[in-house]
């Protein structure tokens, strides 16, 4: 069961938990807090935010998901419906809660929309595959 749960919800869990704090909003925009800065070869300073080690976090749950959309078994099924719920919810609370509005959280809200289509298309594509459905 907990296999069908949708990866890209970690994502969404810690944004809220860094984001909105536990203990209510939190000043400021923690997802522009720098986490490493690296002084490069070439002179450049490459900086590494929290925002953008979210968005690392939450394409390496979409890579999974997507995996996890090449089975063709019943539990798939569940878990698009799921991703679909998720996506939802993504797409709610960046219209409803002004903490929500910033670019790493629609970021975030993308990646889940593609785990929703991609999802579906994976699964479709290997069923027609699995059946010998042609385009004819």
């Amino acid at each position: 069961m907990f296999f069908n749960i949708p990866l890209t919800l970690v994502p969404l869990v810690v944004y809220n938990l860094v984001g909105l704090g536990p203990f209510g909003v939190a000043t400021g925009d923690p997802w522009t807090r720098p986490i490493l800065a690296l002084d490069l070869v070439s002179g450049g300073r490459f900086t590494l935010m929290l925002g953008d080690v979210l968005i690392v976090v939450a394409l390496v749950s979409l890579f999974i998901e997507i995996v996890k959309a090449t089975r063709t078994s019943g539990p798939t099924i569940v878990d698009h419906g799921m991703s679909l719920v998720l996506f939802i919810a993504y797409l709610v609370e960046f219209l409803t809660v002004r903490a929500c509005a910033t670019s790493v959280f629609f970021v975030l809200m993308v990646i889940a929309l593609i785990d929703v289509v991609g999802g579906f298309t994976v699964t479709i594509r290997g069923a027609r595959r699995d059946f010998g459905f042609d385009r004819d």
